[in-house]
């Protein structure tokens, strides 16, 4: 498959902040056949890159001490050509500042903010790293998703700080969801959450994974100590199941065999 080519403003990288990264390295090895690459510990942290049949798919990085009361969390990165104006812009327009840009030697840029609902998200300003090689094929990247608890603020927030061209998908009381693109080309959503969300949960982004079989692979990821929050059922756009990693981190799986690949909103909490 070739390599997605990433547009400014589209989700282009993800990354696990965990609190155990062999155990995380072990579990998404046997469950995606990822491999693994510790970076530098002095240039980069440490940061490990995971990869898919030799191309990068996803990273992932150790919790801090300061970040030990926060759960483990799978993150989306937002691609742009400026970090810093994208921030800006972003705390103008309604958005928190958790990380300002910071230099990846050579890599690129990257920042973490909150958008308008407070959702977390990132921004990857791309040197030599451009972003995820594979998508839409099983043990890949398959969608990016957020939900939140305030959708007409969300919609225009991203439309405003990251030039999204928005498509409604679907209005109605029960399910109210908004595209970054349309149809087959559409990149991300946007989905009304706040009929589901508790109160003490903020917005949030969801990363979906592909899968050949989803129950096999649910079931498989159990066995490896995951647990089973919804799911596996069958949506319009594949078959779906939503899971907890062994420490915690909240992902999707979704059967690629009847999605639309990387394009396919996907209705679900």
């Amino acid at each position: 498959m070739p390599t997605p080519q990433h547009t400014n403003g589209a989700p282009c990288w993800i990354d696990l902040m965990t609190s155990d990264p062999e155990k995380a390295k072990a579990f998404y090895g046997e469950l995606f056949g990822w491999t693994f690459e510790t970076g530098d510990q002095e240039k980069y942290g440490g940061y490990i890159t995971a990869r898919k049949n030799g191309r990068s798919v996803a990273g992932m990085m150790q919790k801090q001490e300061s970040q030990a009361n926060f759960p483990d969390v799978w993150s989306t990165y937002l691609r742009t050509d400026d970090a810093r104006t994208t921030v800006r812009i972003a705390a103008e327009h309604g958005g928190q500042v958790y990380m300002e840009p910071m230099d990846v030697p050579e890599q690129g840029s990257m920042a973490m903010i909150g958008d308008a609902t407070g959702a977390a998200v990132g921004i990857w300003q791309p040197g030599e790293m451009k972003g995820y090689e594979l998508a839409a094929e099983a043990g890949t990247p398959a969608w990016h998703e957020l939900h939140t608890k305030d959708y007409a603020t969300a919609v225009k927030f991203y439309e405003d700080v990251f030039g999204w061209d928005t498509e409604v998908m679907s209005d109605t009381p029960d399910f109210r969801y908004t595209t970054l693109g349309a149809g087959d080309a559409a990149k991300a959503g946007i989905m009304d959450a706040s009929g589901y969300i508790p109160a003490e949960a903020p917005s949030h982004w969801q990363v979906y994974f592909a899968v050949q079989d989803a129950d096999a692979s649910a079931e498989k990821a159990v066995s490896l100590g995951a647990t089973v929050v919804d799911g596996p059922a069958d949506t319009p756009f594949g078959r779906l199941a939503t899971l907890t990693d062994p420490t915690g981190a909240m992902f999707k799986i979704i059967a690629e065999t009847t999605q639309q690949g990387a394009d396919a909103p996907v209705q679900g909490n």
